[in-house]
């Protein structure tokens, strides 16, 4: 039998509280949620900015980037604050 079919005699770790997996579940979801945030922010800038792809940033592609992450963390918020702040 593996440890997810047999009972662990004894064993505390199995007597997880909700509160618990809640906590565990929301750490989970944000941390997939910002990594997906990053990964569509990196995909979108990098099209939008790095025109001729190099060993480094020009200042123009530079400040292209700060702006493209800095609107979509905004526009993140907002949306945010419109889901959560929405009439349930």
């Amino acid at each position: 039998m593996d440890s997810f079919s047999s009972p662990s005699i004894g064993s505390s770790s199995s007597n997880i509280s909700s509160s618990d997996l809640m906590d565990q579940l929301k750490t989970q979801l944000a941390q997939a949620y910002a990594e997906e945030f990053l990964e569509t922010v990196r995909g979108k800038c990098f099209e939008k900015c790095i025109t001729k792809p190099s060993s480094s940033l020009g200042g123009s592609e530079s400040s292209c980037i700060s702006r493209c992450v800095d609107r979509y963390i905004e526009a993140t918020g907002i949306i945010s604050r419109a889901l959560f702040n929405a009439p349930h």
